[in-house]
């Protein structure tokens, strides 16, 4: 390793006599920068999905604080298989394109790899990908694992495929250096189950200002507060064919926009089938930029439908600028949305056509509407994560910061549980 001019913010989590915290003492120290490896995404620069939305931002904002960044895309590409972004290093791996074996070829041709490329971390996202993690542990490498969700619990995945899943979530339970979850559900879950005492750090956003209609009106004819909103992959786990079924059901006087990637699979094509009996409904495709933030600031109402979660980004996103949101009730949306959202039954499209009726129809006061944006930009601010990933990361690597990220786990940990 080198020393460079990347600093971290050390982070005191002050703690009461009951264990509750207080809250955190910053103090910025110089420190030595990582060679940090980044796998289990599916590609860079993208926002197909939220890991890869933030995969592509940590590693962004790591090489701006002096760090050697290197990302591991799944898929070659003629004459575009090495190449940079913004710093980052992006390298494109090998791998079959059938979904049960995607992740698992490519995730261990990237660990190959990157075991020889002088790594001092090698940073797995999402509990798939993370299999072999225990080779890398083999050949003495330093790991961390971001859990983003159980994805076993998702009815897509069944037979092998559930299975994999478990064993990834075993082996980064058992051998990662730090565990990293995104919610308190996941971090009582892999202690409850292991005895892993996990590093809470949720995922967080960069904020920005209302967009007036403009883009979207030319484009789509969206005009405020007439549309619901989703933003997020087109798949299973996410729930869009619920929020296309209830959306039919109910009677609200709104359009339906749904954001996100069209692809070949057959829960895409079946919610594009659906959606074309019905000329309220508008399937966008992939949006960035100022149409996705004019969608955002102009919905009537935002609404995430999935079965499973991580901590949702564009659920963040939705919130911070203002947004009225309705979730299905899992503890991983309504942790964010027990005060400022509504949520109904999840896989319910019944109980999902009276919300989206009941919502649509409730005005949204500007008091509450600006307490919920100030709650998510006190709660969710993206330098606060990224200075908790500054930790992890010299965590593992043995250097003076090592006692940090035990701050960061919450509550008591039970006497033979595992830090």
């Amino acid at each position: 390793m080198r020393l460079s001019d990347a600093y971290v913010t050390i982070m005191i989590y002050q703690c009461g006599g009951n264990g509750i915290g207080r809250g955190y003492i910053t103090e910025r120290k110089e420190v030595v920068a990582v060679k940090v490896a980044m796998i289990g995404h599916k590609d860079f620069p993208s926002r197909s999905g939220g890991v890869e939305v933030m995969v592509g931002g940590l590693a962004r904002s790591l090489v701006e604080r002096g760090y050697d960044v290197t990302v591991y895309n799944r898929g070659l590409e003629k004459h575009h298989n090495v190449y940079d972004v913004d710093g980052v290093h992006a390298r494109r791996v090998f791998t079959l394109q059938k979904p049960a074996l995607n992740a698992t070829i490519y995730s261990f041709l990237a660990t190959f790899d990157a075991l020889f490329r002088g790594f001092d971390v090698i940073h797995y996202h999402a509990i798939g990908p993370s299999v072999p993690l225990l080779i890398a542990k083999i050949f003495g490498k330093r790991t961390v694992c971001t859990v983003h969700g159980l994805n076993w619990k998702v009815d897509k995945w069944r037979g092998f495929a559930s299975r994999y899943m478990k064993l990834g979530e075993r082996i980064a339970a058992k051998y990662a250096d730090d565990l990293v979850v995104l919610s308190e559900t996941e971090w009582n879950y892999f202690l409850q189950k292991y005895g892993r005492a996990s590093i809470l750090i949720p995922n967080a956003i960069r904020f920005y200002e209302r967009h007036a209609c403009s883009l979207i009106w030319e484009k789509y004819g969206l005009e405020r507060g007439e549309y619901i909103l989703y933003v997020g992959r087109i798949s299973p786990e996410k729930g869009t064919l619920d929020l296309v079924e209830g959306y039919r059901k109910a009677k609200t006087g709104k359009k339906l926009v749904l954001v996100g990637p069209l692809d070949d699979s057959e829960y895409c094509r079946a919610v594009q089938q659906l959606a074309q009996n019905d000329p309220n409904i508008i399937m966008t495709d992939y949006v960035v930029g100022d149409p996705l933030k004019e969608l955002y600031s102009n919905c009537g109402l935002f609404v995430l439908p999935s079965h499973t979660e991580g901590l949702s980004l564009s659920l963040l996103e939705a919130l911070s600028i203002g947004a009225r949101c309705l979730v299905s009730d899992i503890p991983e949306n309504t942790v964010v949305t027990d005060i400022y959202g509504a949520a109904f039954k999840p896989e319910d499209t019944d109980d999902l056509a009276r919300a989206l009726e009941r919502e649509c129809t409730q005005e949204y006061p500007d008091a509450m509407r600006q307490q919920q944006i100030q709650y998510i930009h006190t709660n969710f601010e993206y330098e606060v994560m990224l200075d908790r990933y500054e930790e992890v990361y010299h965590h593992v690597v043995g250097d003076p910061l090592k006692a940090m990220p035990s701050t960061l786990k919450r509550g008591k940990v039970p006497a033979g549980a595992k830090a």
